[in-house]
């Protein structure tokens, strides 16, 4: 379980990293192209952290 934890944060701090990014290069410099891949692997990690979640509540309810 901690490991999943851990993945869980790190997750996290992966899409707090990308919107960070996106916001500086993208809108505050007007390169938008790179707002394109912060999204996508924004995307990403929301799908793969919903995976998680479930993943995680499936266990607590069988244990």
């Amino acid at each position: 379980m901690a490991g999943k934890l851990f993945l869980n944060t790190l997750y996290n701090v992966c899409i707090f990293i990308c919107l960070i990014a996106g916001y500086n290069y993208g809108i505050s410099d007007k390169h938008y192209i790179y707002l394109l891949p912060a999204a996508a692997i924004i995307a990403i990690f929301i799908v793969l952290k919903v995976r998680l979640l479930k993943e995680v509540k499936k266990a607590q309810k069988n244990p």
